[in-house]
């Protein structure tokens, strides 16, 4: 534990003692603090208990995130309406130390995720452990974590759950940008069908326009089965010319109580998606048109079939057991445009995994543990083929085909350790992975076994019933993957990427108050990237970063009793230094992420109607490791300007009509021009969304 005493570690420590007593100075603060609370929140020696839900495999992530010891943000199914988001990623920019970057070949397109977090790449969100309802998202969670399909609408989605640091001993294997859940519609909990439907029109300022629809029916019946039918759907074209999108998302989930202390549940789940990518544009195609489409023969399509079910059982007061299991298979491609050649880039995947846990409290002394322990087995198979169709004929390349498996292994155990008004959890999660990858063309076969033992420390403090100080250090890896298995070499023996973060903050939460502080250090070693100029694709490990930075969070609901009533301000402002450590770039920004992100807004609620006015803003980022100004002029490289933008809405509960509402509302409402770049093939600028105008009923029964 001697890093703990590093210099920067020191900084981290000097600076949660900062966070309290600014948090402890808040104006006001004695008021709040009066304020009634919850029962459970009365004594902050009282206990969590330990049964949870399962979306999450008995993680505590269920309890309440007030007393959570480290930086995590839930975002809710009606903050999510209110603020007006078309897609996920409008979301994720509105969540403090987190960015949705579109320097990507779909950027703006459904069929992909990209999240950095605290200064980590976003393209693809390859270094967060991102799941739905508890389960891996990406189609190959070890070979390929990168989310270049990502089976998730923004319609089925109940809550957004990121955790930054803390609570990630037990996910994995790419956990060094936090773990970030989607929890998908709850089935109702009570008898009597009920449900919505919805139906939305975006229109752009450029004349393109879609639609979304979504539909909710569930119920819990008489004879102890719970069910709901969830459907998202949308089709039409963003605000690129011939970006025509196409996406179809159902789930049927399933809950059936065998006893009072046990159930089993489940959902089967089918998505698809098809997407035209117009692709980067040079600087004079731009400003001649930046909505232009210089490559109208760029798709990208994929369909997810999945099945997960799972055993909870509350044992008793004191013991708790739960297994999930789970089995998808996916279906990836791309047709993209190379000179006269189109390339196709078909790529299959099975996902199995089983993930048993125990959780047992007991007393020791003056204090109460804790202790849960699991195991987690994930089996993956799969294929990526490459050829080439001729434009101008039609005829094809032999393919090139490259089988991938991995099997996984992994079990953790940790303890929680409760005594007076302290919450301190150590656990520790070991990883075996081995990973071969075949080149049938070449007879050629690449091997790896990685092995890492991965110790975490989480400690809170319950100060007040309504604050909570934390801190937290962790180690998070990423695995050696598919596509860089062909560079293993006895010279060039690529190995895991390895991060060590250690956070401190501070978290207040009454009835009219929320505010959070959190500072952090994270140095990532080990990082594998791709040799510039060599063909094909070598990979090493040569990338050292570090990463600190503060993010802020404030949300003030007015007393209903006051002249403000039905008024709510928020605001949330996130610094974060991200340079490179290695080769001659060292001391430079990495590429692709602002230094300072912030959002602002307020919410208006009046009888039947409700105003909002939010804005997001992001400052300038580097567009390569050498953080050059000067722009190319093919648009690929160069500084990108920051911006912000502003959006507004109004939402209408229509009186004499119970249960239908109508919203209405403008993105971008200056229509400010922006862009980023795109460094794939097809690379360029990429302009931003435009001024969106939309509008949106929905009934509920």
């Amino acid at each position: 534990m001697t890093s703990l005493k590093s210099p920067h570690h020191l900084i981290v420590r000097r600076c949660s003692a900062a966070v309290a007593l600014a948090f402890l100075s808040l104006p006001g603060l004695a008021q709040t603090a009066a304020a009634p609370v919850a029962a459970d929140d009365a004594d902050t020696s009282t206990l969590e208990s330990i049964q949870v839900s399962a979306d999450w495999l008995g993680s505590g992530l269920q309890n309440s995130v007030k007393r959570f010891p480290g930086a995590r943000t839930v975002v809710k199914k009606e903050e999510i309406e209110n603020s007006g988001a078309s897609n996920i990623g409008d979301v994720m920019r509105r969540i403090p130390g987190v960015q949705s970057t579109d320097n990507s070949g779909t950027a703006g397109s459904a069929i992909s995720l990209n999240i950095g977090v605290r200064g980590l790449t976003g393209r693809y969100s390859p270094r967060s452990t991102v799941l739905l309802d508890g389960i891996p998202m990406a189609v190959a969670p070890y070979g390929q974590p990168q989310l270049s399909f990502a089976p998730v609408s923004l319609n089925n989605i109940e809550a957004i759950d990121v955790v930054r640091g803390g609570g990630a001993v037990r996910y994995g294997p790419q956990n060094v940008g936090g773990i970030i859940n989607f929890k998908t519609r709850s089935i109702p909990t009570e008898p009597g069908f009920n449900g919505d439907a919805s139906a939305r029109y975006n229109g752009y300022g450029g004349g393109e326009s879609n639609r979304q629809y979504s539909a909710f029916v569930g119920s819990q019946l008489d004879n102890g089965v719970g069910l709901a039918l969830l459907y998202s759907g949308s089709d039409g074209s963003s605000w690129r010319a011939g970006s025509r999108e196409t996406v179809n998302d159902f789930a049927l989930k399933f809950r059936y109580q065998l006893t009072p202390d046990s159930e089993f549940y489940g959902k089967v789940s089918y998505y698809d998606v098809n997407s035209r990518t117009p692709g980067g544009l040079t600087v004079a195609q731009y400003n001649a048109d930046p909505f232009q489409n210089t490559r109208p023969t760029d798709y990208w399509s994929g369909t997810r079939k999945g099945i997960d079910a799972g055993y909870l059982n509350t044992l008793s007061a004191t013991q708790e057991f739960e297994v999930r299991t789970y089995y998808n298979e996916s279906f990836r491609q791309s047709v993209l445009i190379s000179g006269a050649n189109l390339v196709h880039q078909p790529r299959n995947y099975e996902v199995l995994g089983i993930e048993p846990r125990y959780t047992q409290r007991f007393n020791l002394g003056q204090t109460t543990n804790d202790v849960s322990v699991g195991y987690r087995y994930v089996r993956e198979r799969g294929n990526d083929n490459s050829f080439n169709e001729a434009i101008a004929s039609g005829s094809l390349t032999p393919q090139t085909t490259f089988n991938n498996a991995t099997d996984a292994h992994s079990a953790y155990i940790d303890d929680k350790i409760s005594f007076g008004a302290w919450r301190i959890t150590p656990g520790v999660r070991f990883e075996h992975i081995n990973s071969t990858r075949d080149d049938l063309k070449a007879r050629s076969t690449y091997e790896t076994t990685n092995n890492k033992a991965l110790p975490s420390l989480n400690i809170a403090y319950l100060l007040t019933p309504d604050l909570t100080l934390f801190t937290n250090y962790t180690t998070s890896f990423g695995p050696v993957q598919n596509l860089q298995l062909n560079s293993q070499s006895a010279t060039n023996p690529l190995i895991p990427e390895l991060a060590k973060t250690v956070e401190a903050g501070a978290r207040w939460k009454s009835r009219q108050l929320s505010a959070e502080v959190t500072v952090f250090d994270m140095r990532f070693d080990n990082q594998i990237q791709q040799v510039a100029g060599t063909v094909p694709a070598t990979f090493m490990n040569i990338g050292k970063t570090k990463h600190q930075g503060i993010e802020t969070a404030v949300d003030y609901t007015f007393d209903k009793a006051g002249k403000l009533a039905g008024l709510n301000l928020y605001a949330n402002y996130s610094y974060t230094r991200a340079l490179q450590e290695s080769g001659a770039t060292r001391g430079l920004d990495v590429p692709f992420y602002s230094r300072n992100t912030d959002t602002v807004g307020l919410r208006y609620q009046t009888g039947p109607w409700g105003f909002n006015l939010s804005s997001t803003h992001q400052s300038k980022q580097f567009a390569d490791n050498a953080n050059t100004i000067a722009e190319s002029a093919d648009g690929s490289n160069g500084e990108i300007p920051g911006f912000r933008t502003w959006n507004t809405q109004v939402d209408w509960k229509v009186p004499g009509a119970k249960g239908f509402d109508i919203l209405a509302g403008i993105n971008n409402l200056a229509d400010k021009r922006y862009y980023t770049r795109n460094v794939d093939g097809n690379a360029g600028r990429m302009v931003g969304a435009p001024r969106m105008v939309y509008v949106q009923g929905r009934y509920a029964f």
